[in-house]
């Protein structure tokens, strides 16, 4: 498949994508008690796919491989992103897929501290994103208009514009608090708990599950089971 050729297909694919999100979010938006039992194959199917690797390839992070060492690059150029993908939904929807470990990297914060960022393989980045795709738009109806961490379309400055606005009128205190390390510490019990009251569907579970578990291989190249208290972050 040429650039061109991918380039249209990956077009028609999100807008197949956008049409089921929206659905997706009307019904969970309809019935806050739903829960939604037959979401696997949209994670395989191959718009949800094709419009993931999208995203995966234009992340800044194409460049960085995880720890099998493949990038964006690799794929476009020595595998073929067609090939690659038929593989990937064969995989999933067999459900012989398995993530591999995330590679850790230390990155230094304006604190001095550092923060752990894990590097996904980009096969594992590809089904994160087409499981992102699946799962946010029902997640999105349960958010407050509030909310603004990692939520599509909204940002910190759209937080911090709505807080001068309320501090132009009747607001006199702000309160700001941080979760140290959240993604670090939180419960995967808690959360899969979270994620069971809107997914029933027990294949979509396992796979959330199996990211989370996938393990960690930090940067003196030891290979460790992910802590009860680290969580996957989703590409």
């Amino acid at each position: 498949m040429n650039t061109d050729d991918l380039e249209a297909a990956a077009y028609r694919a999100e807008r197949r994508v956008l049409e089921i999100q929206a659905k997706l979010h009307r019904w969970a938006r309809e019935d806050p008690h739903r829960g939604f039992d037959d979401l696997f194959n949209l994670v395989a199917d191959p718009a949800f796919l094709l419009t993931a690797w999208m995203r995966v390839r234009g992340n800044k992070g194409a460049r960085t491989p995880g720890v099998d060492g493949r990038t964006v690059f690799y794929v476009e150029n020595v595998r073929g992103v067609e090939d690659f993908l038929d593989e990937l939904r064969s995989q999933v929807k067999d459900r012989s897929f398995r993530p591999i470990p995330v590679r850790e990297r230390m990155i230094p914060k304006a604190n001095g501290k550092l923060r752990r960022l894990g590097i996904a393989s980009v096969a594992d980045r590809t089904v994160q994103a087409s499981l992102k795709l699946v799962l946010e738009p029902i997640f999105e109806a349960d958010f407050h208009p509030c909310s603004y961490g990692f939520r599509p379309m909204r940002r910190a400055h759209d937080a911090i514009a709505e807080t001068r606005l309320l501090t132009s009128k009747s607001y006199e205190w702000i309160v700001e608090g941080d979760i140290t390390a959240c993604f670090d510490e939180i419960d995967h019990t808690a959360l899969m708990g979270r994620v069971r009251a809107r997914i029933a569907d027990k294949r979509v579970l396992a796979l959330v599950k199996a990211f989370l578990k996938a393990g960690i291989l930090s940067e003196d190249g030891q290979l460790r089971a992910v802590n009860p208290l680290e969580a996957w972050r989703a590409v």
